[in-house]
C-alpha cells in the first residue's frame, strides 16, 4: 500500500533541540534586556503617576527612556517568542515530549516577566497627551509603531492603574487561564467508548473519537458523536464551573474598566480584531438574512447522504464515497496541485510553495502522539513561516494544505516589514488562507473528470459555507446570550444545555434533524482564556476572503500587486481602512457583505446539481 504520509518539517535551522545552548543564550540575553527595561521603565511610571506634569529636562527623557523601552521589547519578545514557537511545534508532533514539555512551563513565568516590565511602556503610550505621543513617534526608531500606539489608545478609558494592571496580568495565571488550563488538561485525559450504544466497544481519547466523525459511515459520525457527549455529560458541572468562571472573569474586569465610561465584554474582541462594533452588527444582520441560503446548502449536505436533514455529527463529514470519486493524492502530488493554483494568480506564489516544500517548513506526517488540527507559525528572528498538519492524502487534506500555505504566503508577504506592523488581528487572518483554498478548489474543479469527482471538490466548499454560516453564527448566538445572562449569575449546566440548544435550533432550523446542547462543552473555543469570542472573526475572514476573491477577475492584471498590498497593510490598518484603500469597499454597510454571500448561490446550486446527478 502506498505511504501517503507527508514529510516531516525542519526546525533545525531555529534551535537544534530543546535543549540546546543556543536557547540558554536567549533566555539569558531575554533576562539581560528585561532587567534594563524594568530599570528604565522607573522613569515612565514616575510620568504616569505626576499626570505627565514635566520639570526640566523630565520630558525629554522620558520620552527617550519610552523609545529605548520600545526597541528593546522588539528584541526582547523575538527571544521569547522563537523558544516558545519551537516548544510548541516540538509538542504538537509529540504531545508528550517531556524536555518541550519542560521548556514550555519554564517560559510561563518568563511570559508574565515580560508583561509586567512592559507594562509601564504601555500605560506611559495609553495615557499621554497627544502632543506628547506625536513627540515620541517622530523618531525613525519608533515611527513605524504609530498605528499600534494609535490604536491602542483607543482604550485608554478602560485602563487601570500600573499596579491594578500588573495585579490582573500576575493573577490571571492562577485565575482565568488556569480555569482554560482545567478544561484542556480534563479534554485531554477523557475517554469514551465507541460502539454498541457506549456499554462495550472500544475506549478511545476525544481526539480519536472526534476523528470518527470525519468518516464517511453516517452510523460511524453519529455513534462518536453520541460517545463523545456521554462522556462529556459525566462533567458537566466541571466545565460549567470552568466556563462561568471564565466568563465571570471578564465581565468583572470591564466592570472594573467602567470608570469612565461602560465597557461592554464585545469591546475587547472587536478591538483585537481591529474592526468597529457597528461594523459586527452589520455582519451578523447580513448572516440572518442569508440564513435561508446557508440552509439549502446544509439540506444539499444531507441530500448527498441520502436522508432529509443534517445531524450535528456531519460538521466535519467527508464527501460520500461514489463511484468514480477521485483516489488518494500523494503529498508530492498535492504540493504540485496547490503551486500550479497558486502560480496561475501570479508565479510567485507558485514559487512559494515549493520553497516551503523543499526547505522541509511543512510537518504533514502521521503519527500516534500528534497534536490534531493543522496550523500556520513562524520564527520571530528568521521570520520563516512553518505549517503543520497530518496528511493523508484526502481531498480534505489538499484543501487544509492550501489553507495553511496561504497564511504562511502571509507570513512571506510580511517578513520584511518592522516588527511593529507585522501583527494583525483574526478579522483578516483568514484572508490569504481562504483565498487559497479558494484558488485550489477551482483548479480541482476545473480538472475533475466525473460528476462524483466534483461533488468531491465542492462538498469542502459546502462545508465551509454551513460552518461559516450557519455554525460560526450559532456560537457566537450562544455565547452573547451567555453572557447577558452570566453578568446576573452563574448557569447551571442544564440552563447552558438549552441556551445552546435554542441557538442551534434558530440558526440551522428544519435543516437539522437535532440541536447539540452539549456543544458549549466540547468546542474547546469556549475555553480559551486568551481569546475572548473566538467565533466572529471565522464568519468575518471567510465572506471578507471571498470578497477579495470575488475581485480577481474585474481586477486582472492589477490584481496581485493590490493583494499583496492589502496583506502587507493587514498589520498597520484598521480591517474597514483596509477594505476601502485596496477594495474600495465600505464593510460598515451591508452592500460588500451582501454581495459576498449572493457570488454564494451559484455554487451552491452547482452543488445541488451535482447531489442530485449522483443519486
Amino acid at each position: 500500500m502506498t505511504d501517503l504520509s507527508g514529510p516531516a518539517w525542519d526546525l533545525s535551522t531555529e534551535y537544534a533541540s530543546p535543549d540546546d545552548p543556543a536557547i540558554e543564550a536567549d533566555l539569558a540575553e531575554l533576562a539581560r534586556l528585561l532587567g534594563v527595561i524594568e530599570g528604565r521603565g522607573g522613569l515612565l511610571v514616575d510620568a504616569v503617576a505626576r499626570g505627565f506634569e514635566f520639570g526640566d529636562g523630565q520630558r525629554s527623557d522620558a520620552i527617550e527612556a519610552a523609545r529605548e523601552i520600545h526597541a528593546m521589547g522588539e528584541e526582547a519578545v523575538k527571544l521569547l517568542a522563537d523558544p516558545a514557537t519551537y516548544a510548541h511545534c516540538l509538542l504538537s508532533v509529540d504531545a508528550g515530549d517531556p524536555a518541550a514539555q519542560a521548556l514550555q512551563g519554564r517560559l510561563r513565568s518568563v511570559e508574565v516577566r515580560f508583561k509586567t516590565v512592559m507594562e509601564p511602556l504601555s500605560q506611559f503610550l495609553d495615557l499621554a497627551p497627544d502632543n506628547l505621543v506625536q513627540e515620541y513617534l517622530d523618531d525613525e526608531r519608533v515611527r513605524p509603531s504609530a498605528f499600534a500606539v494609535q490604536h491602542s489608545r483607543r482604550r485608554r478609558h478602560e485602563l487601570l492603574g500600573l499596579r491594578e494592571e500588573n495585579l490582573v496580568s500576575a493573577l490571571g495565571q492562577d485565575g482565568i487561564h488556569a480555569w482554560g488550563m482545567l478544561y484542556d488538561k480534563l479534554a485531554g485525559t477523557l475517554k469514551c467508548r465507541v460502539g454498541s450504544d457506549g456499554n462495550e466497544g472500544e475506549e478511545v481519547g476525544l481526539a480519536q473519537a472526534a476523528s470518527r466523525m470525519m468518516s464517511a459511515d453516517d452510523a460511524v459520525r453519529e455513534d462518536a458523536w453520541r460517545a463523545i457527549n456521554r462522556s462529556w455529560d459525566e462533567h458537566v458541572h466541571t466545565a460549567a464551573a470552568a466556563i462561568n468562571a471564565i466568563a465571570g472573569w471578564r465581565l468583572e474586569l470591564c466592570r472594573q474598566r467602567s470608570g469612565q465610561r461602560a465597557v461592554h465584554y464585545l469591546d475587547a474582541p472587536v478591538h483585537a480584531n481591529r474592526i468597529e462594533r457597528g461594523t459586527l452588527e452589520t455582519l451578523m444582520a447580513v448572516a440572518w438574512e442569508s440564513n435561508a441560503l446557508a440552509r439549502r446548502a446544509a439540506k444539499a449536505m444531507a441530500g448527498a447522504y441520502r436522508k432529509p436533514r443534517i445531524g450535528p455529527w456531519d460538521q466535519r463529514a467527508p464527501a460520500p464515497a461514489l463511484a468514480g470519486s477521485p483516489e488518494a493524492i500523494a503529498f508530492g502530488d498535492a504540493i504540485d496541485l496547490v503551486a500550479g493554483a497558486y502560480g496561475s494568480v501570479h508565479p510567485e506564489m507558485g514559487d512559494f510553495v515549493r520553497m516551503m516544500a523543499r526547505n522541509r517548513w511543512i510537518e504533514a506526517t502521521q503519527g500516534p502522539r500528534k497534536m490534531p488540527g493543522a496550523y500556520c507559525t513562524s520564527f520571530a528572528k528568521s521570520r520563516t513561516p512553518r505549517v503543520y498538519m497530518t496528511y493523508s492524502g484526502s481531498m480534505t487534506d489538499v484543501a487544509i494544505l492550501a489553507h495553511e500555505l496561504g497564511h504562511g504566503f502571509h507570513h512571506w508577504v510580511m517578513r520584511d516589514l518592522p516588527d511593529a506592523q507585522r501583527q494583525y488581528g483574526m478579522s483578516v487572518a483568514e484572508t490569504a488562507s481562504i483565498f487559497g483554498e479558494t484558488v485550489v478548489r477551482d483548479a480541482l474543479m476545473r480538472e475533475a473528470a466525473s460528476p462524483a469527482g466534483e461533488l468531491a471538490v465542492a462538498w469542502e466548499e459546502v462545508v465551509a459555507t454551513v460552518g461559516f454560516l450557519l455554525n460560526i453564527p450559532t456560537r457566537y448566538e450562544f455565547e452573547t446570550r451567555f453572557y447577558d445572562a452570566r453578568a446576573e449569575r452563574p448557569l447551571l449546566p442544564d440552563e447552558l444545555k438549552a441556551l445552546m440548544s435554542e441557538a442551534w435550533t434558530k440558526w440551522h432550523g428544519d435543516a437539522l434533524s437535532e440541536p447539540d446542547p452539549l456543544f458549549w462543552v466540547n468546542k474547546l473555543h469556549f475555553y480559551i482564556s486568551g481569546l475572548p469570542f473566538y467565533n466572529f472573526p471565522y464568519l468575518l475572514g471567510y465572506l471578507f476572503s471571498l470578497g477579495v476573491y470575488a475581485r480577481r477577475e474585474h481586477l486582472g492584471d492589477e490584481f496581485f500587486a493590490r493583494y499583496k498590498a492589502l496583506l502587507a497593510d493587514t498589520g498597520r490598518m484598521t480591517t474597514e481602512e483596509l477594505a476601502a484603500r485596496h477594495l474600495d469597499a465600505d464593510i460598515t454597510a451591508p452592500d460588500f457583505w451582501r454581495d459576498t454571500v449572493a457570488a454564494l448561490e451559484p455554487r451552491i446550486e452547482n452543488f445541488e446539481r451535482l447531489v442530485a446527478a449522483t443519486a
